[in-house]
């Protein structure tokens, strides 16, 4: 093979890396696809025979991409309609074959790194999760090695506060969301409040496209009468359990569509959070996009 080919070869082979780095740094998987493609247009008007390291030069420029659009759209978020959650990823069944690396950010990590600078997302991911050198972070941020180092420093501090302790158990993970599914599949209301932690907080993603609670709801009670509210407006969901971003979530449908991704946080056998995605534009990374009925 020609120096393209073989470019084109490597390039392949790396793209769902690239495409995990930059789901890892932006949070949604069709921007994270358009950082790799513009990646790929721009090693397409480089002079191949100048760069040594192929895969260095494809993850650092991916990296920039990406961090561009994280600063772009972080203004585009401030006038986002109600809360913004990151993009589902559904890693079911087979989590080596999901979209990059991503389940190997679990959905608790991914909303933590929204509350962190697009300068210390990037180190922590592009470090901690992808394991990149400072050296080659410093060159994608356009900051020195130890300025990036303490980058990284900050952001895992800042993820070891706020990243909430939820039971690891997957087992009883899986066993709490399909009780949980059912509960709400059949409207039984009573048995979602004693599967609730009494402070839970249920956080719902509309986008201003679909039908979401403007703000978080905390404590069992209003999730409740809140869940109660909606089921009332709506026939009864088809529910199928899943794993999201690997951990054990659910899909609901409505009239055979996909209409919510449920993504759960247990605590001492408990559902303390309910991170509800049901913007549209969000299910990207779903397998399942219709009920098998």
């Amino acid at each position: 093979m020609n120096r393209a080919e073989t470019a084109a070869s490597e390039f392949e082979e790396l793209r769902p890396r690239l495409v995990g780095v930059a789901y890892g740094l932006l949070g949604t998987v069709a921007e994270a696809e358009d950082a790799v493609q513009d990646a790929w247009i721009r090693l397409q008007g480089s002079d191949l025979d100048a760069i040594e390291d192929l895969t260095g030069w494809l993850v650092t420029t991916t990296s920039r991409i990406a961090l561009d659009v994280l600063r772009s759209a972080r203004r585009r978020r401030e006038a986002y309609v109600g809360p913004w959650l990151p993009e589902p990823v559904e890693t079911a069944p087979d989590p080596g074959d999901s979209v990059g690396l991503a389940d190997s950010m679990s959905w608790a990590m991914l909303v933590v790194l929204e509350t962190l600078s697009p300068a210390e997302r990037a180190a922590f991911v592009l470090h901690d999760v992808f394991g990149l050198p400072f050296d080659q972070i410093g060159t994608a941020l356009g900051r020195s090695p130890a300025a990036c180092r303490k980058l990284a420093s900050r952001a895992r501090e800042h993820i070891e506060d706020r990243q909430p302790r939820f039971d690891v158990d997957p087992e009883a993970h899986r066993e709490i969301v399909q009780a949980f599914g059912e509960a709400a599949a059949s409207g039984d209301m009573d048995r979602l409040l004693r599967l609730l932690a009494s402070d839970a907080v249920f956080t719902s993603d509309g986008g201003g496209v679909a039908r979401a609670a403007l703000q978080p709801i905390h404590g069992a009670d209003k999730i409740v009468r809140f869940l109660a509210g909606t089921s009332m407006k709506y026939a009864p969901p088809q529910v199928k359990a899943t794993v999201i971003n690997g951990n054990p979530g659910l899909l609901l449908f409505h009239e055979g569509r996909i209409a919510t991704v449920m993504a759960l946080g247990i605590r001492d056998g408990r559902v303390a959070t309910v991170d509800v995605v049901r913007n549209p534009r969000k299910f990207h990374g779903l397998r399942t996009t219709r009920s098998a009925e």
